[in-house]
């Protein structure tokens, strides 16, 4: 099944058609959820005029959401882990660690480690984060090839820019923007290394309403998609792979 199959929803197609030009689309993910939209768009593609225009029109984290496989080729834990580990020998640590049910909207956050590309300064300028970006993207596609790969030959960390690690079951597990951004780039057989960044409203400080978000995309050209629609076109999907 391709991005032009019948059975996929016409603003499925056009979203899949973007991504595949390495275009911005904007998740919606669900009212019952966080209620919020999220720019997306491949990490390959990503300048520093996007991460410019996440910042200042997003305003929130911008974040690359990564398959779960390739996570765990490339050994990237989840940072409540790490957390947990380390709060074996500190009392601090073992206070604040994410527990089961802490979250409002999930049973766990999808949070791995912050990092920086060793060819950046600071990692901060918005230059230096579509760097970083990208060789994320590069070093996920390299090993999803069979290349043998070193993720801290490229990578230190801390850093500035936040990985994602998709739940194993996708979005029949977990329904945030880390898994239907990936699940998106599985239908559209791109790289499964997506940025993700949260809109937010600057007069109120709140999630952006889903009718402005709407709003913005229909300015700027972006396709709009709610996360159900993207569940229903992964189960059509898989339907094919079987």
């Amino acid at each position: 099944m391709n991005s032009n199959d019948e059975n996929y929803s016409d603003t499925i197609k056009k979203a899949l058609k973007a991504i595949q030009k390495g275009k911005k689309v904007f998740i919606f993910d669900s009212d019952k959820r966080e209620g919020e939209t999220d720019f997306i768009i491949p990490a390959n593609a990503v300048t520093s005029r996007d991460v410019w225009q996440m910042r200042k029109d997003g305003g929130g984290l911008i974040c690359v959401a990564l398959d779960s496989d390739v996570s765990e080729q490339l050994g990237l834990p989840f940072m409540a882990d790490l957390i947990r580990d380390a709060s074996q020998t500190n009392n601090l640590l073992r206070s604040i660690v994410e527990k089961g049910g802490d979250l409002k909207y999930d049973a766990r956050s999808s949070f791995s480690i912050w990092v920086n590309h060793r060819d950046t300064r600071t990692g901060i300028p918005d230059n230096e984060r579509a760097l970083t970006i990208n060789k994320i993207g590069d070093i996920v596609e390299r090993t999803l090839a069979g290349e043998n790969t070193s993720f801290g030959a490229e990578f230190r960390t801390p850093g500035h820019v936040a990985l994602l690690r998709a739940a194993e079951g996708l979005v029949n597990e977990r329904r945030g923007q880390t898994e239907l951004s990936i699940v998106l780039a599985k239908i559209a057989g791109i790289t499964p290394a997506m940025v993700v960044c949260e809109m937010l409203d600057e007069d109120n400080g709140k999630a952006l309403s889903k009718k402005d978000a709407k709003k913005y995309a229909h300015i700027h050209n972006f396709v709009f998609l709610e996360g159900e629609e993207i569940v229903d076109a992964y189960n059509l999907w898989i339907q094919y792979q079987d």
